[in-house]
């Protein structure tokens, strides 16, 4: 079974368990994820499945946004609600003004510390794995981007946001280093995931209604349909003969649809065949080849 889906991760799973449950809803196994979770977040997990887990090398840079609440009053271990609680703790909660003003200093390109329980590789171990054993974790800051950061509301210690930001940026750290820029220890309270790339809330299905789906024989009304994919990449439509040719890997002439240095190829409306990247004129020669049915 080929094709892309969006689940709303529910609270309290790995994104690995999302795919291992799909797995088994689908009786598919090639099935991967583009872009983890951590298990205390909710909302938009796309899953690739088939052939089309080869798209994945083109979601890893894929802008997310988020909404979400801080807690202020003290940090933890894991940046977030699930760990323990570490330092002093805060008994006055910072102004909302106050926080609106350490929010713009987050906004733009920035260096970012990955938390100590996350999948970074520390000599090819993730860093959660040797935090759990309490051993030292020593993390590289990285650039990232935060290209929004709004705090739109205050309640007694807990305050709400929006981020739009690139691959990479850890809300988790956001909430503790502003904690720390405060004076006052932080953590991430709660997360929705509402976007990965062009996949939106509304695209989203519990793993409830995958399953009620796929029961009913409406396993096709889940998938995203292929033409929506990609979308700064423009879609061809070539014939059968050239569809024959670029799945043997061999260079094609396509439709001149634009100057765009690659292409998806599509066989009829909604069979996605490859990425093709153009030689020169209207000659492509396909880049990534989804298979044959």
């Amino acid at each position: 079974m080929n094709g892309v889906l969006v689940i709303d991760k529910p609270a309290g799973m790995t994104s690995h368990d999302v795919v291992n449950r799909v797995r088994r809803i689908m009786k598919e196994k090639s099935v991967g994820h583009l872009g983890t979770l951590d298990p205390m977040a909710t909302g938009v997990l796309p899953l690739v499945m088939g052939r089309l887990t080869r798209l994945a090398q083109f979601y890893s840079e894929s802008e997310k946004t988020y909404q979400g609440e801080i807690r202020f009053g003290f940090a933890t271990n894991t940046y977030d609600a699930e760990g323990e609680m570490v330092g002093e703790i805060c008994d006055k909660p910072p102004s909302l003004e106050e926080i609106e003003r350490i929010a713009a200093e987050f906004r733009g390109k920035i260096r970012q510390t990955p938390p100590p329980f996350s999948a970074k590789k520390i000599n090819g171990v993730p860093a959660y794995k040797l935090a759990r054993k309490d051993q030292e974790v020593e993390l590289q800051p990285v650039e990232v981007e935060i290209k929004t950061l709004e705090i739109f509301s205050m309640e007694g210690d807990r305050a709400r946001f929006s981020a739009r930001v690139t691959s990479g940026t850890y809300m988790r750290s956001v909430a503790h280093d502003m904690g720390q820029r405060l004076g006052c220890g932080a953590h991430l309270s709660s997360l929705r995931r509402t976007s990965v790339g062009e996949f939106e809330e509304a695209d989203a299905r519990t793993l409830e209604q995958l399953t009620a789906a796929v029961e009913s024989g409406e396993t096709e009304r889940v998938f995203v349909h292929p033409r929506r994919l990609l979308p700064a990449i423009p879609a061809v439509t070539a014939t059968d003969e050239a569809a024959i040719m670029i799945r043997n890997g061999r260079p094609v002439n396509l439709p001149e649809m634009s100057k765009s240095r690659q292409v998806k190829v599509f066989r009829g409306q909604t069979e996605l065949i490859a990425i093709a990247t153009r030689i020169a004129g209207t000659l492509f020669q396909p880049k990534v080849v989804f298979g044959a049915e």
